[in-house]
């Protein structure tokens, strides 16, 4: 590992304008990284990595490299992109364990999280290192959101989040589990008991149905249901997954380590959403796919689909009258999720998109002065670092609002 990754950073051509740099969503300052590793500087570079993102350690394991810092790198147009993942991943994984919690002076203004997902979590430890109060309100028993729920461990290891929390701890953070607001209590209870601004990073846990007949049968389940907890699940060995997302790859090879021996996914085009190395493993790890499938119902025996009608350009235009029963034991619909709306029914004020997503203007507060939102729950289901670089907007702008509006 270190021999490869000391390779990797002498590749490094150091441009001076880094493509790489400008792929990142958070602009990691890649070539100032790499020299710093090749300097010996490991807890320095650890700490720059840290700074501009929080969730370093994560990204360096699930980002979409291929498509964003090593998609960009100039030596992959002829050859080989410099895998920064890598390096970024030995750097922060070192640093996160030894990074020094520097003791700041506190305010003494309060701030709420709301969820404590990669969005909730980089603003807390923003707001703690800039000296405010941050209590998360987190509805689950383990911190992470997707990352705890709905990334399976041989992806990214619950070990890491572990981590996190403690480090989180000693920041000051305090975090509340098994609450959920908008239920026993409202964002009204957090204004009333003296929070001075409120962040919503609550994701997007409710699973888009197709509605069609069958959905609600024993041997039909969710892709982010099932991902929560796969063990209590008895999928057999026939597995047919609805969809061809980063979600519906997890749950094919979840399947397949949890005793599933043929899974299936299908799609009604010819388009694969997923990353293409989620693509690859899934591929690997003994998954099928059939494309230009459109599911119109479920049986108790399993998926019934029509097959798809192409034009030139590969765009569906229509569908064969016959119907295909396919046998399975279980069907799984990974597809899409969407926000739950406790909080919008119970906050006054507070307005969202016709899809349910909390409204937010350009400094990620939403129509209810002091309470703001990033991540999934404002734009949909997207990428960990989409979130973070969210996160960091929304909560330099609470800082502004609290240093504003607190006496």
């Amino acid at each position: 590992m270190a021999l490869h990754i000391i390779e990797e950073a002498n590749r490094c051509l150091h441009c001076k304008k880094p493509l790489c740099q400008q792929g990142c969503p958070i602009h990691t300052p890649i070539p100032v990284i790499t020299q710093m590793f090749k300097e010996n500087k490991l807890l320095e570079a650890g700490e720059v990595l840290f700074t501009n993102n929080p969730l370093s350690v994560v990204c360096s394991i699930v980002c979409n490299h291929e498509n964003q810092c090593e998609g960009h790198c100039v030596l992959g147009h002829k050859g080989n992109p410099i895998h920064f993942s890598s390096i970024e991943n030995f750097i922060s994984d070192s640093y996160l364990d030894r990074m020094k919690i520097s003791v700041v002076e506190r305010k003494g203004i309060k701030a709420a999280v709301i969820g404590s997902g990669p969005a909730g979590m980089a603003v807390a430890i923003i707001l703690a290192k800039n000296g405010y109060d941050v209590t998360i309100f987190e509805s689950k028993d383990k911190i992470g959101g997707m990352l705890q729920y709905g990334i399976p461990d041989f992806r990214l290891s619950k070990r890491i989040l572990k981590r996190y929390k403690k480090r989180m701890q000693e920041m000051g953070i305090q975090i509340r589990p098994n609450t959920t607001i908008g239920g026993a209590l409202d964002i009204g209870n957090l204004k009333q008991d003296g929070y001075a601004s409120i962040f919503i990073g609550t994701g997007v846990w409710r699973p888009k149905t197709l509605g069609i007949h069958g959905e609600s049968f024993a041997n039909v389940h969710f892709g982010i249901d099932y991902l929560a907890n796969p063990g209590v699940y008895n999928l057999g060995e026939k597995v047919a997954v609805i969809g061809m997302g980063n979600v519906a790859m997890d749950v094919a090879r979840t399947a397949l380590r949890n005793g599933a021996t043929k899974v299936t996914l299908y799609a009604r085009g010819k388009r694969v959403a997923a990353s293409s190395h989620e693509f690859q493993y899934t591929q690997l790890e003994g998954a099928d796919f059939v494309f230009g499938k459109q599911i119109t119902e479920i049986t108790e025996k399993g998926p019934v689909f029509k097959t798809s009608i192409f034009d030139e350009n590969d765009k569906v235009t229509g569908y064969e009258d016959e119907l295909e029963q396919v046998e399975a034991d279980t069907t799984i619909i990974a597809v899409s999720q969407g926000p739950k709306n406790k909080l919008l029914l119970t906050t006054e004020g507070l307005q969202a998109t016709d899809k349910g997503l909390v409204l937010t203007d350009e400094n990620m507060m939403s129509t209810v002065p002091g309470i703001f939102a990033a991540g999934d729950v404002v734009h949909g289901s997207d990428t960990v670092v989409h979130a973070v670089e969210e996160a960091k907007r929304a909560a330099n702008a609470m800082m502004a609002y609290m240093d504003s509006h607190v006496k």
